[in-house]
Parts: structure tokens; C-alpha cells; sequence
């Protein structure tokens, strides 16, 4: 248990200042799992060290997989798609639904036995979303209301899975990850459509790894696994969703400048970039390369007047993880900003739509919720108190607004951070922010 945190934030001046993040929380759950599903000894640099990303290594090592951690270099040894052993007891997933999700994908292929639980939280969310599909390619797999716990039966290592066709009902990378994984075992080609586009984080490790994935727009067929998957050797890109607090920070203090270095640009995680400068932020990504499959640049960010916006359609899926940072952001913009078409929304840590606009709304906002989305009225923050109800992004994006508010902001219980960014209070000081 953590302890309880109060925090609050305010600028000095400008916040300038190049920095680095850890790596990227998605690549890090993936790297983790889909080395032990490797075989031989991967070395993964650059691990993100976090609340989640420690409940997928302490499942992989009740699954009797070894790993070391030394600093943030993370070494795995992978005994191939089907050595996981049963656990003596369920695994406890946290509040982490990339975790339970991909887990569950993982384990349908290895046909071992073994019960899936979380956070209250967790327990809350989605899982027919994985399970109906799983159970058409055989997998012998059980829920509690359509959500967590989930249970997989024992199944014969020998007997692959039934290959599927699927249109899967929501853009969803944790979704089309863990059908991925399990058309690894399955009998033939399995093909996946989606309504829009999602993260291609699983499609390009496991590629690079061997495995026989082609996408093409919306579509992802998948193989199942010829040979085993190679180790991986690859350092992390730093986690665009991190960036993103401190890239909307250096936006809502005039005159700052900052520039975030080794960030993953995967064009399908840029809708918060696109926005941004829609937005008016001056914004270039320098340096653009490529490391172990995935675009990196540095993202260079200049202050300038925000204008309200209006986002929908496919870019909500590119920046789902990045709508309250957005939201705080939109209320130093002038004019009003409009959020459609992100009902998923709903179905994240907390309600993010309730939930957001209520806190924004305890500081003085003119916020209005939408089944899918919002109104923020830009300039009406005026301060105050409120909580980050046990979300880590919603934390840390609230405090934010006391950079700009005419009163300080603090926001209680903001401890959760911890679970996605722990050095976020340490990043923002060293670009010149006062953090209380």
C-alpha cells in the first residue's frame, strides 16, 4: 500500500529543458511476455519499472518463467510458446487490463490452466470482448458477468486451436493482441478486421521475432508459429503517454520550451502530436529513426496561444490514453473544444468521461458530458481542490493545471502515479516546475 499523496504543481517561469523518459509501458508489457514466450534469453534496456508492468513479471514468474531486473535492464529466460507451468493460485493482474488481456491470449495458446483476477477496478471492465472470440477457436475459457475472473481450462498442448475469421466490434490493440497470440496455436491462417486503427506494437515485436503476421489497413492476418519465437535483444523507446504530460505542461506556460528525446512515434500513438499542434503548439519531432521495428524521434515542443478543437473519428483510438492530459490542455484554450466518438472511454481504470469531467468541474470548469465525449469551455478554470479517484493518468494530467490556474490546484490521492510514471514529479522539476 502506497502512502497517501497530495500533489500540486506550479511553474516559476518558462519550463525549458531537454530530458528522457522511461520506456514505453505498452512495449514494455509486450517485451516481457513475448520474451518468455521466446525461447532463450532475452535482454530488454530500458523497461518501464512501474506498478503494471510489475504485475505481468510477477505473473510470468508464478508462471515459472525466470527474469532479473537490474536497474531498468530487464533479462528473461523464454521457454517457447507452450512452457508456461500451471500456477499454484490465481494471478492477481492489478488494475492492468493489457496484463489480464494479453495473459489470457498467451495462455490460450500454451493450454495451461490457470485463473485470471485483479483490482476491483479490473474486475469492472470488459473481457467478452476476448473470451467470445477465444471460445470459437476452442479455447476452454470462462468469465464471471463478462468480466474478470478469467478462467482457461486445461488444454491437450498437441490439439491446435480452431484458425478464426474475426471482425472484432471496437479498435482495440489489447483486444487484437491477445487473438494474436493465440492464433499462434491455432490449425491454419487467422484473419482479424478491425473497425479503425489500433496500436501494431504485438504485430511488429512478434514479426521481428519470426513470427509469419502480415497487415494490411485494417486487417491482420496471422500464421500459426512455424518455428520458435527468437529472443529479444532491443532497447525501449520512451513512452509517447509520458511525454505527452510533459509536452501539454511546457504548452500551458508561455515561453517554454522543452524537447523530449527517444520517444516512440508509432504514427498509430501520434493523435495527441496531431492535436496539439492543431491546437496551436508549436511542435516538431527531430531526429526521426528506427529501433527494433518501432519509429523514435525526439519531440520538441514551443509555447504558443491554444485554440479550442474538435476531435473524433479514428483519432480518438491514436490518443485514447492521452484525453485527460487533452482535457486540461483544453481548458486554457480559447473558445470551446469537443470530444466525440470516444464512448471507450468508459471502459478505461475508471469511467474516464464522468470521472474527468466531474473533477474538471470541482476546479470551476465549464464541462459538459456527452455519452461519447465532452465540451470544455476554455479559460474557466479557476482552482481548487480535487481527486484522482484511483486513476494514474487522471492524477497526474489534474496537477497539471496549476501551472496555469489563477489558484493552486492539488489534487489528493494522487499516489497512483506511480502505477505508469513514477518519476513524473521529478521530470517536471528538472524542466523548472515547483512541486508540492
Amino acid at each position: 500500500m502506497q502512502p497517501p499523496l497530495d500533489l500540486s504543481l506550479s511553474a516559476a517561469g518558462p519550463l525549458t529543458g531537454t530530458c528522457s523518459l522511461p520506456g514505453d509501458k505498452s512495449l514494455s508489457h509486450r517485451a516481457a511476455l513475448f520474451a518468455a514466450l521466446a525461447e532463450g534469453e532475452s535482454v530488454i534496456d530500458r523497461f518501464l519499472v512501474s506498478g503494471v508492468t510489475h504485475a505481468m513479471l510477477n505473473a510470468l514468474r508464478a508462471l515459472g518463467t525466470e527474469w532479473h531486473l537490474d536497474g531498468d535492464r530487464l533479462t528473461v529466460q523464454g521457454r517457447g510458446l507452450r512452457g508456461f507451468t500451471p500456477p499454484v493460485a490465481p494471478l492477481d493482474c492489478g488494475n492492468s487490463a493489457t496484463t489480464i488481456r494479453l495473459l489470457a491470449g498467451a495462455l490460450a495458446a500454451a493450454g495451461t490452466p490457470c485463473t485470471l483476477d485483479g483490482s476491483a477496478g479490473l474486475r469492472r471492465r470488459p473481457m467478452d470482448r476476448i473470451t467470445a472470440p477465444l471460445l470459437r477457436m476452442g479455447v476452454p475459457v470462462t468469465t464471471s458477468g463478462g468480466c474478470a475472473p478469467l478462467t482457461l481450462a486445461a488444454r491437450a498442448a498437441t490439439l491446435p486451436l480452431t484458425a478464426i475469421e474475426e471482425t472484432l466490434p471496437v479498435a482495440s490493440a489489447q483486444v487484437k493482441s491477445c487473438l494474436i497470440l493465440a492464433a499462434l496455436a491455432a490449425g491454419g491462417v487467422s484473419t482479424l478486421r478491425e473497425p479503425g486503427p489500433s496500436r501494431d506494437h504485438t504485430e511488429r515485436m512478434l514479426a521481428a521475432m519470426g513470427a509469419e503476421i502480415r497487415a494490411e489497413g485494417l486487417t491482420v492476418t496471422v500464421a500459426p508459429l512455424r518455428r520458435p519465437l527468437a529472443p529479444l535483444r532491443m532497447t525501449l523507446p520512451g513512452d509517447i503517454s509520458s511525454a505527452a504530460f510533459l509536452l501539454v505542461a511546457a504548452a500551458l506556460v508561455p515561453g517554454s520550451e522543452i524537447c523530449v528525446c527517444d520517444v516512440g512515434v508509432n504514427p498509430t500513438r501520434t493523435g495527441i502530436i496531431d492535436v496539439l499542434r492543431e491546437m496551436g503548439a508549436r511542435i516538431t519531432v527531430e531526429n526521426p529513426r528506427v529501433a527494433a521495428g518501432e519509429p523514435v524521434g525526439d519531440i520538441r515542443l514551443a509555447a504558443a496561444p491554444l485554440k479550442a478543437v474538435c476531435v473524433g473519428g479514428d483519432t480518438v483510438v491514436r490518443m485514447i490514453d492521452e484525453f485527460p492530459v487533452f482535457a486540461v490542455a483544453a481548458c486554457f484554450a480559447s473558445g470551446v473544444t469537443e470530444v466525440r466518438d470516444a464512448e471507450e472511454l468508459r471502459y478505461k481504470e475508471t469511467d474516464r468521461i464522468s470521472v474527468l469531467c466531474g473533477e474538471l468541474k470541482a476546479l470551476g470548469v465549464r464541462v459538459t458530458e456527452r455519452r461519447d465525449g465532452f465540451t470544455i469551455e476554455g479559460g474557466t478554470l479557476a482552482g481548487g481542490a480535487c481527486d484522482a479517484r484511483g486513476d494514474h493518468r487522471l492524477a497526474m494530467s489534474l496537477a497539471l493545471a496549476g501551472l496555469s490556474a489563477p489558484s493552486p490546484v492539488t489534487v489528493h490521492h494522487a499516489e497512483i502515479l506511480n502505477e505508469s510514471f513514477p518519476d513524473f514529479a521529478g521530470q517536471l522539476k528538472g524542466l523548472g516546475a515547483t512541486v508540492r
